[in-house]
């Protein structure tokens, strides 16, 4: 397996840990694997992929009325809600602008809580966790960005973003593509894009610049990243995905590093 401590040795950061998998395997780390952290907002996609077993499960459906007057299921996971960052303050009416919003994914986590009849952690645990062995993870808080994990387990869950078990291909494919593609909206730390395309929790590259990937990720690239200095990013064109958890707040920092670092594991292993 190769080491990728050369390419993470400048980042100015106390610790930090990434790793690279392909469908088949890992196939690249650095740094303490089984370091566990917070993952903040990266926590989202793990809220993604439990939507999606309910969703096969018939357990929710998208267009079901959700959270505010006028919302859905779909708007709550794709930032399309209208909902404010953190609080249950409506700044825009469903559908309109792309609004990232903390309290949507927990308003969406409480409305499945109803549906299932169990705990989100339990249902969690339960339909994603448990079956792909991601035994270092655990939600300790807000669904939105309060799951601890480390790389080893993180790559797991990548390797299942590019080829999905738990859900049909289909499934994990719509989620992965822009929903109410024309929205404008700030992806925050970042900037404002018009359009700002999201999928179900899964934030796509496209043509956003600057950005947190690499010049050298696809449009296609989905992924998120969180304000505890993580991230998570799926190319399924290249057929590659890249973990990194740190233990320093995001800041222009992350900027500087991750596209070059991401630009360089694309350029050595897809």
């Amino acid at each position: 397996m190769d080491d990728l401590t050369g390419l993470i040795s400048d980042w100015p950061v106390p610790t930090v840990a990434v790793g690279v998998t392909t469908p088949e395997g890992t196939i690249a780390v650095g740094g303490d694997t089984t370091w566990v952290t917070r993952i903040a907002s990266v926590s989202k996609l793990l809220v993604g992929m439990s939507a999606l077993v309910a969703l096969e499960e018939e357990t929710i459906d998208l267009a079901e009325p959700a959270g505010p007057e006028g919302a859905t299921v779909e708007h709550l996971l794709a930032h399309a809600s209208g909902l404010a960052f953190d609080s249950d303050r409506m700044l825009s009416v469903p559908g309109r602008r792309r609004i990232y919003s903390n309290t949507g994914i927990e308003v969406f986590a409480a409305h499945l809580e109803r549906r299932a009849g169990i705990d989100f952690a339990e249902y969690l645990q339960a339909g994603v966790l448990d079956p792909l062995g991601m035994r270092h993870t655990v939600l300790r808080g807000s669904p939105a960005h309060g799951i601890w994990s480390n790389v080893d387990d993180l790559l797991v869950f990548a390797r299942e973003l590019l080829a999905p078990t738990l859900v049909a291909p289909e499934t994990l494919a719509d989620a992965t593509r822009p929903h109410f593609a024309d929205l404008a909206g700030v992806l925050p730390g970042i900037g404002s894009f018009d359009p700002n395309p999201w999928g179900l929790t899964f934030e796509i590259r496209a043509g956003k610049h600057p950005h947190w990937t690499g010049e050298r990720n696809t449009p296609s690239t989905f992924g998120h990243f969180g304000g505890s200095g993580t991230f998570l990013w799926v190319d399924p064109a290249k057929r590659l995905a890249a973990v990194a958890l740190t233990d320093r707040d995001f800041d222009s920092w992350a900027l500087e590093v991750w596209p070059a670092f991401s630009d360089a594991v694309l350029e050595r292993y897809a």
